[in-house]
Parts: structure tokens; sequence; C-alpha cells
């Protein structure tokens, strides 16, 4: 796995939201290595997803139902962490437009706080949080991000 260098600037971001949220840095840097690349554009739509969690969700009741392109969007995954735009809400994201997500201080810090929500669900069992962020679909995701993690350890 060859390495990708992050922008200093993203670098400082990732630690500082880790530190927001109490997370190691290395972890945070890591999944966004693994996610994105450190591409803080990247968008990716998962046909999967909208047909498991949001087609469901549009067929309840609900007060104010998203519209047909918010609900697509909460089918994609945003930004540096690639975080499903469903779960940033599901984790309080208000804002109006999910591509605000590829922001990478408002993507970073709605990522660490999914992924340390992950953490307390897992009982603070790193593997079985990473699972839980990658939805299980992969189960050699939690040694590919722990093998990153180690380049980001700091000396």
């Amino acid at each position: 796995m060859s390495k990708v260098e992050p922008s200093p600037d993203l670098l400082v971001l990732a630690q500082q939201a880790a530190g927001t949220h109490d997370l190691w840095p290395e972890l945070v840097c890591a999944v966004i290595e693994q996610e994105s690349g450190w591409d803080r554009w990247a968008v990716r739509y998962e046909p999967a997803f909208y047909k498991r969690y949001i087609e469901p969700l549009l067929a309840r009741p609900m007060p104010a139902p998203p519209n047909e392109t918010e609900a697509r969007m909460r089918a994609f995954s945003w930004g540096l962490m690639q975080v499903m735009g469903q779960v940033a809400r599901e984790h309080g994201f208000g804002g109006r437009s999910l591509a605000q997500l590829c922001d990478p201080a408002i993507g970073l810090d709605v990522g660490c706080r999914v992924l340390a929500a992950k953490l307390a669900a897992a009982e603070g069992n790193v593997n079985r949080a990473l699972l839980l962020w990658n939805g299980g679909a992969n189960r050699l995701y939690p040694e590919a991000v722990l093998a990153r993690a180690q380049r980001y350890v700091a000396k």
C-alpha cells in the first residue's frame, strides 16, 4: 500500500478534530487515508444504502420528510472521512446541504463525532468500532485501517 501524503493543513485539522472528540489522531488519520486518500472532495453514491436505509425511512410518516434531492444525498458518503449523509443527519448535522460535509472542518467534526459514537457502542474495542464504521461490509477493514494508523503515530 503506497503512502498518501496529506497536506499539512489537513493533517493539523484532523489531529485537532480527533482531540476535540477524544480520539487517537493516528486512528482518525488512518480512517481518512483509507476512506478518501485525503481527498476533501471525495463523494460516492451508495445505491444499496439508499435501498436499505433511505427508502424505508421515506415510507414512514414523518413531520417533514426530506425532498428527493436530500433523500438521495443521504445515500452519498462525503468528504475526508466519507460520512454517509444519513449518518451525519442522525448524529445531529443540521447544515442546509450535505455537500457541506466536504468542508474539511465540518466533515471532520461530524466524522469524529460518529467515530466516537461507534467506539462507545463497541465499548472501546477499536476493531469492532471500525467494523461498525464500515457497516461490517469488509471484515478486513479494521486491519487495513490499523496498518495505516502506524504511519501517523507521533514520533
